[in-house]
């Protein structure tokens, strides 16, 4: 039975860790940093053929579901356990004066430098929303060079401020993956529209038969993005592909939505995968999503 319907539960292993996956989840703003000497942290010239392990978290700015607890120090652990290879992240702070006040262990770079760590050792920012106290956006970790990145501002109207960044990767052996981290509007008007600014921006830079994934939360509620970035885009939905429906993210405690997705264009995919309650329920309030890609 696919993901979301009773019943369904997956075992898969990444490097020795057991993942059990079940059915209760403008280019001037965006900065890219090497954490690294080049010398020493560039992925060995090798022909890589394994499967691309990929991993998406909504990361509620690093609090707990309402807002109830400061989580990050948890939340970085959890990411790490599943030694994915590129990393998707939503709602991820760049800055915030007033939490780095009020929170004991706030850290004192920004939340996806704080997460990056030195297991992923290049990452990429779009910074979406801004305000007084800060900023948030989406953001992308990288165990690959990132070659070139851009954030595409798709906020429609009102105060909803939304984006795509897109990441090009240079992966030994492959050469090209695109990335694309998304977070898209509550309102279905504005989806559509972002849908169809997404599959433009596809479309237009990236080649086809180059390998590209497509991660993030989709807000898709009413289950509509699948079909329409199939046809504009050729994207295939990893959970679809595998299952035949899309998995249930949230509310991560008791998922019932299907807002999170992973897409592939010129790649394939294996043991897509909702990551479980323990830890990830008290975390963020999506489920998560894993899946090895194959280029």
């Amino acid at each position: 039975m696919g993901p979301g319907g009773e019943g369904y539960q997956e075992l898969t292993v990444f490097d020795g860790i057991l993942l059990q996956s079940n059915s209760m989840a403008n280019d001037t703003n965006d900065r890219v940093t090497n954490l690294s000497n080049i010398g020493d942290m560039t992925m060995p010239a090798q022909t890589i053929r394994s499967p691309l392990r990929v991993l998406t978290v909504n990361m509620h700015k690093g609090f707990s579901f309402l807002n109830r607890r400061f989580i990050l120090p948890e939340l970085r652990s959890a990411v790490r356990a599943v030694q994915a290879d590129l990393v998707f992240l939503q709602e991820v702070h760049g800055d915030h004066a007033g939490h780095a006040v009020r929170h004991a262990g706030w850290p004192t770079v920004p939340q996806y430098e704080f997460l990056a760590d030195e297991m992923w050792p290049e990452f990429a920012y779009g910074r979406n929303a801004v305000y007084p106290e800060g900023h948030h956006g989406n953001a992308v970790l990288s165990k690959y060079p990132i070659v070139r990145h851009r954030n595409l501002d798709v906020s429609i109207e009102g105060p909803e401020r939304r984006g795509m960044l897109h990441c090009t990767l240079a992966v030994p052996g492959v050469g090209d993956v695109h990335a694309v981290c998304v977070h898209l509007g509550l309102l279905e008007d504005h989806r559509r529209q972002q849908l169809d600014m997404l599959c433009t921006m596809v479309n237009e830079e990236v080649p086809t038969g180059t390998p590209l994934v497509v991660a993030g939360d989709f807000n898709d509620w009413r289950s509509r993005a699948n079909a329409h970035l199939a046809r504009g885009a050729g994207l295939q939905e990893v959970f679809q592909m595998v299952y035949g429906q899309s998995a249930r993210t949230f509310p991560a405690r008791l998922p019932v939505l299907r807002l999170d997705r992973i897409y592939v264009r010129g790649a394939g995919a294996n043991a897509p995968m909702v990551l479980p309650r323990k830890p990830w329920s008290h975390l963020s309030d999506h489920a998560p999503l894993a899946a090895e890609i194959d280029l």
